[in-house]
């Protein structure tokens, strides 16, 4: 048997972090396995659907490298896979299921739903309906009374299935209330439209969140009456966003599309996801979309949440851009000097040369290279150095040496400006490190900067470098 996988998400909004774990779960369950994987889009809520939110959908899973086999805009032997577009298949299949005794129609209004409540003011339906003589029911759907089918629940016994994850799940049938499948518009719910395309597109494994697992029984039933074998379960643990608190779509938190913006990769948010929950024998953590493919597998998956944790997502964030092929770095790196106080200035790529190992994500650059438009005024007393015995008046004694040598430099790059550095330290009698360490304050302005005095000087070209040098001299003979 052939695995078959799928991921159905709701078009409701932006691609939240747990939705993207399930596909990307399913994803690599079935590529590890041989399998397919196949991409449904469930838009039957049609109160809670979102303008863009299916080609966000599309664009998340493309951006992420979770290559669906058959879906929208793909194509393949069960389509189509838009549920919108699937509505008479879900109401032949109703009708069956009322034949067969596992469905049946319900007439009742809202305001009798309503009072349907108990002691806690929980409501559950009784089967109020299921009783009515089947002429009535005729002449009623024939009259045109709006109505709705529901699933028709036994009210006593246990149901049990066996979870990849969990183990074997029991549900006291009694807890089960009889859901509307087909509303009164004849679009399905989601409790049935994903039972009829499971079984018609022939999913072999439904991976999802363990919220799912005591309304499985409910599916299982259907797959029951209509004599089908139901798909193995893969119910996933909750991701957490604190000890108490799981992460939530509704309240905006954590989605794939927020972390792109803030300049992570989508390989390393991948895989930073694919460890919530999950973790392969070799314990292993940085993982190729290929090496998460073979070391896959549901033994790996905890019956437990996982939290959140940014910081870790951001340092493993920081393996992949540290690896990253120099010329990739910069395609990523432009658009965030564009965004920095240096948009239009200096060479991008000598930048990249000096903070490609300094940053964990993109969003770093602006403030990383902040300090070199703000030179101006700045205190002396910054000169003050135990280690290199360095003060005010030994900082401008190197400046003065290495300016004299700077002044003679004709081809201004790094190797060429450290020589001249050689030559004043040699020529004032002090040690080299004092006069790269007094230029690099100089130029800048800066106790801590993201390279030495000469590529500081290199970025800033020779005669932004002497000017700022001039200046610098100035202050310190001023306080001296």
């Amino acid at each position: 048997m052939k695995v078959r996988t799928r991921f159905a998400p709701s078009p409701t909004g932006f691609m939240h972090i747990g939705n993207l774990r399930t596909a990307l779960y399913s994803f690599l369950f079935a590529r590890h396995a041989g399998g397919e994987f196949i991409l449904r889009i469930e838009d039957t809520d049609e109160k809670r659907y979102v303008e863009g939110a299916v080609e966000l959908i599309y664009r998340t899973l493309k951006a992420s490298g979770i290559t669906p086999d058959e879906g929208p805009g793909i194509g393949g032997e069960h389509g189509p896979y838009i549920q919108s577009e699937r509505k008479s298949i879900y109401l032949e299949y109703a009708e069956k299921l009322v034949e067969l005794g596992g469905a049946y129609y319900c007439f009742c209004d809202k305001a009798r739903i309503e009072s349907l409540t108990d002691e806690n003011g929980n409501h559950k339906y009784d089967k109020h309906c299921l009783s009515l003589p089947k002429e009535e029911v005729e002449r009623r759907l024939k009259a045109g009374e709006p109505h709705v089918i529901r699933q028709n629940i036994p009210t006593s016994g246990m149901t049990e299935y066996e979870d990849m994850v969990y183990g074997t799940i029991s549900v006291d049938s009694a807890d089960l209330e009889d859901n509307i499948l087909i509303k009164s518009d004849g679009m399905p719910t989601y409790n049935f439209a994903n039972v009829i395309d499971d079984h018609l597109m022939g999913i072999t494994h439904v991976t999802r969140g363990s919220e799912y697992l005591s309304s499985t029984p409910k599916y299982n039933l259907i797959y029951a009456a209509f004599g089908w074998t139901p798909p193995k379960y893969i119910h996933l643990p909750p991701i957490m966003k604190d000890a108490t608190h799981k992460l939530s779509k509704r309240y905006g938190d954590a989605n794939f599309e927020d972390f792109i913006a803030k300049g992570y990769l989508p390989e390393a948010i991948v895989n930073y996801i694919a460890l919530l929950g999950w973790s392969p024998k070799d314990d292993a953590e940085k993982m190729s979309m290929s090496e998460l493919i073979e070391r896959f597998s549901v033994d790996g998956i905890s019956k437990s949440g996982s939290i959140f944790d940014e910081p870790k997502m951001k340092w493993l964030n920081g393996l992949y851009v540290h690896e990253m092929d120099p010329e990739k770095f910069s395609e990523y790196s432009a658009k965030w000097y564009d965004k920095s106080v240096i948009a239009g200035k200096y060479d991008y790529k000598k930048w990249d040369a000096l903070l490609k190992s300094r940053i964990d994500i993109f969003s770093e650059i602006p403030e990383k290279v902040e300090f070199i438009e703000n030179f101006g005024a700045y205190d002396v007393e910054m000169y003050r150095h135990k280690k290199l015995k360095a003060d005010p008046a030994a900082a401008l004694t190197a400046l003065k040496a290495a300016r004299a040598e700077m002044e003679r430099v004709e081809k201004f790059e790094p190797e060429s400006i450290n020589e001249a550095f050689a030559r004043a330290a040699e020529n004032a009698g002090i040690k080299k490190g004092l006069v790269q360490w007094s230029v690099r304050l100089a130029v800048t302005g800066a106790a801590v900067t993201p390279g030495g005095a000469a590529e500081m000087a290199d970025i800033l070209g020779k005669e932004e470098t002497l000017r700022r040098t001039d200046f610098s001299i100035k202050l310190l003979e001023e306080s001296l």
